[in-house]
């Protein structure tokens, strides 16, 4: 009897968490979906840390422009670098000595850090010397880097998908992740936005 009771009470536990979906999981309006060959990465953007950046990464969604993107700067062990709307777009207009230098029409940002770690699937704002110079590049990790810490921008994290995160073709070491002939985000939309 008892058994029978503690059944029937995990399977009504399970239905209302089920019913109430992933605890963590964002919200469609902030969820952006990269797809790449593998399939989709699913990305929970925080505007909570960071409203400034992920307003802009969402207009920048909204306008296609990341579709066609390289993952320009690929280092194993440590992150995978895209977003440069301006020379990283495969299809039209990539510059294999320009890319990673650019940004988007849109005005660069001031650094909104925190005290967010980057963890593997943190997403993060690439950035030149200049804490306030971050525009349209971002970042996924492979991996921890504590040394990242309070010096740039986290804008999310990795839902869904890291495993296809992880097969995206790595650069050369020596050429500090540049990549020969690199993957790209095939189109990036969010889950709010219709199909």
């Amino acid at each position: 009897m008892q058994l029978r009771k503690l059944a029937s009470s995990l399977i009504v536990a399970g239905a209302l968490l089920t019913s109430l979906g992933p605890v963590l999981a964002a919200e469609p309006e902030d969820t952006m979906i990269i797809k790449l060959k593998g399939g989709d990465v699913t990305v929970a953007l925080r505007p909570d840390l960071a409203p400034k950046h992920v307003a802009q990464i969402k207009a920048l969604v909204k306008e296609g422009a990341y579709k066609n993107v390289a993952f320009h700067r690929v280092i194993d062990g440590f992150m995978a670098q895209t977003g440069d709307v301006q020379f990283g777009d495969v299809e039209d207009g990539f510059d294999a000595r320009r890319v990673g230098t650019g940004g988007s029409s849109k005005p660069d940002l001031p650094a909104e850090f925190t005290s967010a770690s980057f963890e593997r699937g943190t997403v993060g704002m690439a950035r030149s010397a200049d804490p306030n110079s971050a525009n349209s590049q971002f970042f996924i990790m492979f991996a921890p880097a504590s040394h990242l810490n309070g010096q740039y921008t986290v804008v999310g994290e990795v839902e869904k998908g890291m495993e296809l995160v992880d097969q995206i073709k790595k650069g050369d070491a020596s050429a500090n992740g540049m990549v020969q002939n690199p993957d790209r985000m095939l189109d990036v939309r969010m889950a709010s936005d219709p199909k």
